[in-house]
C-alpha cells in the first residue's frame, strides 16, 4: 500500500521535475524507476523515497542549459553524464568516508539557498503557466524581466489549465481527508492519501485536454517512448565533463544533504538510525544506474518520504513496489500521458515548492546571530545575481569568513570567586571576589593563527597596566585546541611574563591540549608546577603567594 501511494506521487513529480530541469519528461520517468529500486536495495534508510526532486532538477537545469542551449537530444546525453558524474563523486565520498564535508554548508546557506532556488523554480514555471516562450537568461534575476515583459502575450487556456490545476491541488488535501475519515479510512491512510493531488490533476488534466484536442493551442508534453527504458552507456566527452564538473560537486553535496536530513529525521520516529557513508554508497550507485537508464541525477525527496512514512511502510520492500508501479505506468500509460498540459505539470511544481519559500526563518536567524542572517542575506543574493552554483559557494565562503571573524574575536572573561565557593565567574557579570596581584583570564575560544596575536596583547597590556600582578593564571577550559601560532604566542606570552617578573600558570587545560603542550616541550618550559587541574586549585595555591583584597 505505502509502495502505491508513493508511486501515486512519483510518477507526476517525475515528469514535472523533468519539465524543470528542461528535459522531455520519459527522463524523468526513467530516473523515478531503477534508481528507486538499487537505493531500496542498499540505502540504510527503511522510509527515503529516492527519485527526482525539485532542487536537484533546478541544478540540473542550471547546469545543462547553457551548453545545451535548446538542443533537446544533447541536453539528454548531459543530463545523463551528469547522473553518471554524481553517482561517481557520492559513490567516491562514501567509500573516503568523507560525508563530513558536508558540514560546511551550515543551516542559514542552505535555508538561503532553498529559498532562493524556490523562488527562481516558481518564476522558471510561469512560462508554462503563462503559455509563453521565454528564452534562457544568463542570470536568475533576468528571468523575472522577461515575464514581465511578456505578460502581454498570455494565452487565456493554458492560464485556465494551470489556475485549475493549482486549486485543485490545493484543495484535495484540504477536503480529502473528511470523504477519508467518513468511509472509515485511518489516519495513516487518510494522511498518505491526501498526497494524491498530482496523481488526480495529472489524470483529470489529461482527459480534459484529450476532450478538447490539441485545437485549444496548449501545449503538452507530446509522444513519449513507450516501454521500458534500455541501457546506454553514457558519452563522455572532457569539455562538457569539465564544464559541468561544478554543478556535479554541487548536485553531490546538496542532494546528499537533503537526503540525509529526511532519512534521519523519519529514523529517529522509529528509534532507528542511518549511515551517512552507506547513505552516500548507495545515492551513488543509485545515480549510476540512472545514467545507465537515460535519466538524471536523482535524491531523496522530503514529501514522497514522509508520505512513505505515513502510509505504512517498514522496509525497502515499499519502494521496490513504487518501481513496480513506475515499470507499468512506462510499459501501458504512456499512450495517455500524451495529452498531458504542460501547464498542469508546472502547477504541481509550484505548489510543491510554495512551502519552501520562509523568510520566517531569516527573521529567526537574524534575531539569534546577525552573522548567520548575513550568511542567509549572502547565499539568497547569490544565487540571484550569480547563479545556482556559485550562490551555494558564496553562501559557503560567507560562512567561513564570518566563522574566522567571530572566532578572531574570543570572548576572554577576567574572573573572580563566587562567594565561598569553588566556582569563578566574570567580573563584569557576578559579585565576585579578586586576588591582589594575581590576573585570572578564561578563554572561551582554541587558540589559533587568527585570534592569538589579540590574547598575546591582552595580557601584556593588563601587566603594563597593573604593576602589581605577579601571576596570571590562563584558564583553558574552553581551549580544544592550539595550533603552531598559538603556541608560539605562549612562548612569547611566557617569555614576556618572566622579564617582567610575572609567572604564567594554566588551569584546567584538556588532555589531548596538554599532550600537545608536552610534546612540544613547553609544559617542561611552563614548569609542572605551574599547571593545575582546576581553577580553585590553581587561586588557592596562588593565593599563599600574593596578599588578598576585597573589591
Amino acid at each position: 500500500m505505502a509502495g502505491v501511494v508513493v508511486a501515486s506521487m512519483l510518477v507526476p513529480q517525475a515528469m514535472a521535475y523533468a519539465l524543470l530541469a528542461e528535459l522531455p519528461v520519459h527522463v524523468g520517468l526513467y530516473a523515478g524507476l531503477l534508481p528507486v529500486a538499487v537505493y531500496a536495495l542498499l540505502g540504510s534508510s527503511r522510509f527515503l523515497s529516492v527519485g527526482p526532486v525539485a532542487m536537484v532538477s533546478l541544478l540540473v537545469a542550471s547546469g545543462i542549459g547553457p551548453i545545451a542551449n535548446g538542443d533537446i537530444s544533447l541536453a539528454v546525453q548531459l543530463a545523463i553524464t551528469l547522473a553518471l558524474m554524481v553517482g561517481v563523486i557520492q559513490l567516491a565520498m562514501g567509500l573516503l568516508r568523507a560525508g563530513f564535508l558536508v558540514n560546511f554548508l551550515s543551516h542559514p546557506v542552505l535555508s538561503g539557498f532553498t529559498s532562493a532556488a524556490a523562488l527562481v523554480i516558481g518564476a522558471s514555471q510561469l512560462k508554462h503557466i503563462l503559455g509563453v516562450t521565454v528564452p534562457r537568461t544568463e542570470q536568475p534575476y533576468e528571468l523575472f524581466v522577461v515575464l514581465c515583459e511578456k505578460l502581454a502575450e498570455t494565452h487565456v487556456a493554458t492560464v485556465g489549465f494551470g489556475a485549475l490545476a493549482i486549486a485543485a491541488l490545493l484543495s484535495v488535501p484540504r477536503f480529502l481527508p473528511r470523504v477519508l475519515r467518513r468511509l472509515g479510512a485511518s489516519e495513516d491512510a487518510v494522511a498518505a492519501w491526501s498526497r494524491s493531488g498530482p496523481l488526480v490533476v495529472v489524470f483529470a488534466g489529461t482527459l480534459v485536454a484529450w476532450l478538447f484536442g490539441t485545437d485549444s493551442g496548449v501545449s503538452t508534453v507530446g509522444r513519449i517512448p513507450a516501454g521500458l527504458p534500455k541501457f546506454v552507456l553514457p558519452t563522455l566527452n572532457f569539455s562538457n565533463v569539465s564544464a559541468l564538473l561544478p554543478t556535479a560537486v554541487v548536485i553531490s553535496l546538496v542532494g546528499f544533504m537533503e537526503s540525509f536530513a529526511v532519512a534521519q529525521a523519519l529514523a529517529s520516529k522509529r528509534r532507528q538510525r542511518v549511515d551517512a557513508d552507506r547513505e552516500l554508497v548507495a545515492l551513488g550507485f543509485a545515480n549510476l544506474s540512472s545514467s545507465v537508464i537515460g535519466g538524471y541525477p536523482v535524491t531523496g525527496g522530503f514529501s514522497r518520504s514522509v508520505v512513505n512514512f505515513q502510509a505504512g511502510a517498514r522496509t525497502g520492500l515499499a519502494s521496490l513496489v513504487a518501481a513496480a508501479f513506475m515499470a507499468c505506468t512506462l510499459l501501458f500509460l504512456t499512450p495517455l500521458i500524451t495529452f498531458l498540459p504542460k501547464s498542469v505539470l508546472a502547477a504541481i511544481i509550484l505548489v510543491a515548492v510554495a512551502s519552501l519559500i520562509d523568510f520566517r526563518k531569516l527573521a529567526h536567524i537574524a534575531r539569534y546571530s546577525r552573522a548567520d542572517g548575513a550568511c542567509w542575506i549572502a547565499t539568497f543574493v547569490g544565487v540571484f545575481i550569480l547563479g545556482i552554483e556559485w550562490g551555494v559557494v558564496v553562501g559557503a565562503l560567507s560562512s567561513v569568513v564570518f566563522f574566522l571573524w567571530r572566532t578572531s574575536r574570543p570572548h576572554v572573561a577576567v574572573v573572580g570567586r563566587v562567594g565561598t565557593t569553588e566556582h569563578y565567574r566574570n567580573v563584569l557579570r557576578h559579585d565576585v571576589t579578586v586576588q591582589e596581584g594575581i590576573l585570572a583570564i578564561r578563554v572561551d575560544e582554541s587558540l589559533y593563527f587568527a585570534n592569538v596575536r589579540g590574547l598575546e596583547e591582552r595580557l601584556l597590556e593588563a601587566i603594563s597596566d597593573d604593576p602589581t600582578i605577579r601571576q596570571v593564571l590562563l584558564i583553558c577550559s574552553g581551549i580544544n585546541f592550539i595550533d603552531a601560532t598559538g603556541l608560539e604566542s605562549l612562548e612569547s606570552c611566557l617569555t614576556c611574563l618572566e622579564d617582567a617578573g610575572a609567572s604564567l600558570n594554566l588551569a584546567e587545560v584538556k588532555g589531548p591540549v596538554s599532550d600537545r603542550l608536552a610534546q612540544a616541550g613547553f609544559l617542561d618550559r611552563l614548569g609542572h608546577d605551574h599547571l593545575f587541574l582546576s581553577t580553585h586549585e590553581a587561586m588557592s595555591k596562588l593565593a599563599r603567594i600574593v596578599p588578598e583584597r576585597l573589591f
